[in-house]
């Protein structure tokens, strides 16, 4: 009876996941056996072929579309990892369609996004680092300053940077950050807070008419290190005129100028440059330092907005330092979520 019952189990497909693999190979099956001998299986999804393939020559030829026209090629370059979002819907049409053509097609786009963007998937942390530092736009609205100080220096880093902060909260900033941090300076709407001496702290001219940048050598146990600070303008997207972003960009040459006359040879840049990587306008910064999210981080470490982060535009690039990993804080009371990263300042030792 045992062995009669064992052989009606296993005529009826087995349970668990036998019979799950067994569903979805007959599956496979029937889709098989819908398409064989359906000539038009070629002839159908040829509008969503060429849409797949117009995603692949985007993210292939990006950096070829011009900003002459609402700065559209930095648009596409600010979200360009999200094409990939589009892919598996094109895989869903072509096989609704039953279109081997389509599903020909979508592979080029899912090549592409994999060679652009595969390798941010993958974790590149590191154990070790001398040296945490962070990040953070905290909102000139932020209505708890002292809980978003908290917040950061919970993190354990060891220099902290402040963009967009407002002069009544910069004594709340300050009374939070006292006991953890001995030094600290303040220039006009950003701030270095370190637990290391500061000097040469000096303001940055960004062209913009009032300071939103500055720079200050902090001398860890490790070694001194160039610390700049800076919150870019900001961009806008309206349906008028595009992408604009012209005083950002012109405000990114000026720092990729100050950054490229630092005469020490190993430096750091936080802050929120309202543009990502791929932006081909912050190319006078990016083509000197290296982020430390793309180096050393996992995933793709989106900043803003915090409540569904969508691009990474607060950064930690370095120069003559070594990243050993990058993450991202938990949301505060800002519309910015805090980025953080461990270096290695002492790039001789090993």
């Amino acid at each position: 009876m045992a062995q009669q019952a064992y052989m009606t189990e296993t005529d009826n497909g087995g349970s668990g996941p036998d019979r799950r693999g067994n569903r979805f190979r007959r599956l496979l099956g029937r889709l098989a056996a819908g398409w064989r001998g359906d000539p038009r299986i070629w002839r159908r999804g040829i509008v969503t072929a060429v849409i797949a393939v117009l995603l692949a020559l985007v993210m292939l030829l990006h950096a070829q579309i011009p900003n002459a026209i609402g700065n559209l090629g930095s648009l596409t370059e600010t979200f360009l990892p999200w094409i990939g979002v589009l892919v598996p819907l094109l895989v869903l049409v072509a096989l609704v369609r039953k279109s081997a053509t389509a599903l020909i097609a979508v592979v080029l786009p899912a090549v592409v996004w994999l060679n652009l963007f595969g390798g941010l998937l993958s974790d590149k942390t590191s154990p070790g680092g001398d040296l945490t530092i962070a990040t953070h736009n905290v909102n000139a609205d932020n209505t708890d300053p002292s809980g978003t100080a908290r917040d950061v220096a919970a993190s354990g880093a060891d220099v902290v940077a402040l963009e967009e902060l407002t002069a009544s909260a910069v004594p709340v900033y300050e009374k939070a950050l006292r006991s953890t941090y001995k030094y600290h300076s303040v220039q006009g709407t950003v701030g270095l807070w370190s637990k290391y001496p500061l000097t040469g702290v000096k303001a940055v001219d960004i062209k913009l008419g009032w300071t939103r940048a500055m720079r200050a050598a902090v001398s860890t146990p490790s070694g001194e290190i160039a610390v700049y600070v800076a919150h870019l303008p900001s961009v806008r997207v309206k349906l008028e005129a595009g992408f604009t972003a012209r005083q950002r960009d012109k405000s990114a040459d000026a720092l990729g100028e100050a950054i490229a006359d630092e005469k020490l040879p190993r430096s750091v840049l936080l802050g929120d440059l309202n543009g990502t990587m791929n932006d081909r306008a912050l190319n006078a910064v990016t083509s000197q330092m290296r982020s430390t999210q793309g180096a050393a981080g996992t995933g793709f470490g989106f900043s803003w907005p915090a409540s569904f982060p969508m691009a990474r535009i607060d950064q930690i690039l370095v120069k003559g330092i070594e990243p050993v990993t990058s993450w991202t804080l938990p949301e505060t009371g800002s519309d910015h979520l805090p980025v953080a990263a461990r270096v290695k300042v002492d790039t001789t030792a090993s």
